[in-house]
């Protein structure tokens, strides 16, 4: 394993944020692991040393805005635009549906950088590509810290991941035996 991918992996391990049981993920499938990426926000030098890493892998992405959908990708959204100083906004749910308050606002053709936490199926972010280009702004790209998709989920706009990983993940009624036999938990995300 790469030596930066080890580094990630040992600082979701420090942080306790990757776990393991049985587990409701946002996209309503089960999973026998999980990435509680909010334990990692507890240690800012953890989200500081994540963020450097994302932001290395950026390489000519030009932006100017960090837009992150709540509540995943707050600190770290925040984080990236502080080291890029950038101007940092967020979406967040009203009515189960993604949107922009707080004065927030998009000018044309703003180009505009994403930062999510976790992608399995990209529902989140879709939704947040959609508050962007409704607005007339610009997807710059989209920066997550773990792309848990399995090379599965894909955008027009470039995609970058700190750390892939791909576990099995299962719809409710098509659970393994062995993760069926374990209390189920929704640890919010």
């Amino acid at each position: 394993m790469e030596q930066t991918q080890q580094e990630i992996l040992d600082i979701f391990t420090e942080t306790k944020a990757l776990l393991q049981g049985h587990f409701v993920l946002r996209s309503g499938l089960h999973s026998g692991h999980f990435f509680q990426c909010a334990k990692v926000g507890q240690n800012m030098k953890a989200v500081q040393r994540l963020s450097e890493l994302l932001i290395k892998r950026l390489n000519d992405l030009e932006f100017s805005t960090v837009l992150a959908p709540a509540m995943g990708g707050l600190v770290l959204g925040q984080e990236v635009a502080r080291q890029t100083d950038s101007r940092y906004i967020f979406a967040e749910k009203v009515d189960d549906k993604l949107v922009l308050r707080r004065g927030f606002h998009i000018a044309p053709d703003e180009k505009i950088l994403i930062v999510e936490d976790v992608v399995t199926r990209g529902g989140r972010v879709r939704e947040t590509v959609d508050i962007i280009r409704n607005a007339g702004g610009y997807v710059a790209g989209i920066a997550v810290l773990v792309d848990r998709s399995n090379g599965q989920t894909s955008f027009d706009t470039p995609f970058i991941s700190l750390l892939e990983l791909s576990f099995p993940t299962y719809p409710k009624d098509q659970l393994p035996e062995e993760l069926a036999r374990i209390p189920v938990e929704k640890p919010g995300s």
